[in-house]
């Protein structure tokens, strides 16, 4: 985790010997990166704290429809797809998932080469006993942001979140076109 973060003097100083190096983008950059890294922290140790690991966690919420509190079922391509892992890795969480009871796999009626990953009424019962404290702990993260800043934040990082695909595309930065 990034704690001891370089002071703004330091990076203009830096930005001669480098022109390229923006003083003001890199302090941004890395306040968002150590911001990150003690918003995960925090969500970790939480999820440790109750027997839970984080990918554990997201494969439950992935099958957590958020607006009516159901279970919902999902194919592992779908949650491998939405949790941004490789197949591999969803199979190792789904089967240890599995073995502890959270969820179970079931063959598709119409295609029997389709599975589908369902919670089981320990894994909803699970999240559903995690949830309230998770929510606790993230508002306690949030609350030096009154709701207005917390909009503004929320824009600002859609907005730099929208230019990963750019530049992971090749696209050039924009002050170089």
């Amino acid at each position: 985790m990034l704690k001891d973060l370089p002071r703004y003097e330091c990076l203009l100083e830096a930005s001669r010997l480098h022109p390229e190096l923006d003083p003001s983008a890199c302090e941004a950059y890395l306040n968002l990166l150590r911001a990150g890294d003690e918003a995960y922290a925090r969500s970790e140790e939480f999820l440790n704290d109750h027997g839970m690991t984080p990918g554990r966690f997201t494969v439950l919420m992935l099958l957590y429809d958020k607006c009516d509190g159901q279970p919902v079922p999902r194919t592992p391509a779908e949650l491998a797809e939405k949790a941004g892992v490789a197949r591999a890795t969803m199979t190792g969480l789904v089967d240890t998932l599995q073995r502890d009871g959270l969820v179970t796999r079931e063959h598709d009626s119409g295609d029997r080469r389709m599975m589908h990953i369902h919670l089981t009424p320990k894994g909803h019962s699970t999240l559903r006993g995690l949830l309230p404290g998770y929510f606790r702990q993230m508002a306690a993260q949030m609350a030096a942001l009154n709701e207005h800043e917390r909009r503004t934040l929320v824009r600002l990082l859609n907005k730099i979140a929208a230019r990963a695909p750019e530049r992971a595309a090749g696209a050039p930065p924009a002050h170089a076109a």
